[in-house]
């Protein structure tokens, strides 16, 4: 039974080295000081954290294979170990490079052809008398754009 339940806990661990920083660093969300301060810790101390727990688990469920009694014990346990497994993964993964990719080369049209709505903000630069605009709609979800503007390359953030 004490072996179940620090499978249970490995599992919940691993995956929390991963669900925390992901559901509190997420996009068009406010995230306080403390709360970020949190999730930056355990995305710091997760991969480390995660592979213990997925080594504790991989073991327990080696070592226990044998005693397990019934097919839904077994394949608890089973679940268990892949959400171990699974949290160790992803505590790994840089999910927000995959979330937010980066936009390639700009495409811009005259300031008479852009489609964008009356209300819609613009982040607007100019550099050696070249305008630009870059709309925050599309700015929010990438953060970046690498442009060249005035024969001058720059990088616009939001």
């Amino acid at each position: 039974m004490a072996a179940r339940l620090l499978l249970l806990a490995c599992s919940l661990v691993s995956f929390a080295c991963f669900a925390v920083p992901m559901y509190v660093i997420r996009p068009f969300r406010h995230q306080g000081a403390r709360e970020l301060a949190v999730a930056l810790f355990v995305k710091q101390i997760g991969p480390g954290l995660s592979a213990i727990c997925a080594v504790i688990a991989v073991a327990i469920v080696i070592l226990g294979w044998k005693r397990m009694r019934g097919w839904m014990t077994r394949l608890a346990m089973v679940g268990a170990l892949f959400l171990a497994l699974g949290g160790a993964y992803l505590s790994r993964v840089n999910v927000y490079e995959r979330m937010f990719h980066p936009l390639g080369p700009p495409r811009f049209d005259a300031a008479k052809d852009a489609r964008i709505d009356k209300d819609d903000m613009v982040l607007v630069v100019r550099v050696n008398g070249e305008p630009r605009a870059y709309p925050i709609r599309e700015m929010a979800y990438h953060h970046v754009v690498n442009d060249t503007v005035g024969r001058e390359p720059i990088v616009s953030t939001y």
